[in-house]
């Protein structure tokens, strides 16, 4: 057993049921936030479960359906631009850990949260910074919301492939500026965002 299994199994014999909670997307300037919840069999180790971050794209595919088909429980949460722009970037992440846990079907006895911020509305909840490489569920959920989110930008690409969006997952790259600025900005792009405002506000200019 690896050493996120190990530190989870630590606080299992206490607690039973732990949901891990990640999200991916908090820094793209398009595209949703996703949030996951994950409850994991401890007894069902997951080869190669790691931070989403640390994994290539396609092998985080294959651990996700292994995710899938071994986790106890699980909930995935999409946030979409809109609620994003109208919430702000963190309490859009805070609303979407607290439906993510609610959807579970099973009672987490505890929930770790990666990062050092949590929804009031989960009191009970801990905070891991960097929980991701230390707990097992908290990896599990990284994993589903990042191979989530990268398969909806995936299509956005099909819908709008002159922002490269399969590659750049909209984060804030040259390139992504670059389209930005020649073809303006998309119902997918997070207006409340400055970088976006401003290519808004340039390209508006150059059309008067």
């Amino acid at each position: 057993m690896n050493l996120l299994y190990d530190n989870e199994s630590l606080l299992n014999s206490q607690y039973k049921l732990i949901a891990g909670v990640d999200e991916a997307g908090r820094g793209p300037l398009a595209g949703p936030l996703v949030v996951a919840a994950c409850i994991l069999d401890l007894m069902r180790v997951i080869p190669g479960l790691n931070d989403s971050k640390k994994i290539p794209e396609h092998k985080r595919e294959v651990i996700f359906r292994e995710i899938v088909s071994s986790a106890i429980d699980y909930q995935v949460i999409i946030v979409p631009v809109e609620d994003i722009d109208r919430l702000n970037i963190l309490s859009a992440t805070m609303y979407g850990m607290e439906e993510a846990v609610k959807g579970l079907r099973m009672k987490p006895g505890l929930i770790l949260i990666d990062g050092n911020r949590k929804p009031s509305g989960l009191p009970e909840a801990r905070t891991i910074i960097k929980g991701d490489g230390k707990y097992a569920s908290i990896a599990a959920a990284s994993i589903l919301a990042k191979v989530t989110r990268d398969r909806i930008m995936r299509e956005l690409h099909i819908l709008y492939p002159k922002y490269n969006f399969h590659k750049n997952k909209g984060y804030p790259t040259r390139e992504h500026f670059t389209a930005l600025r020649e073809f303006g900005v998309t119902e997918h792009h997070r207006r409340s965002y400055k970088p976006v405002q401003f290519v808004m506000g340039t390209t508006e200019k150059s059309n008067q």
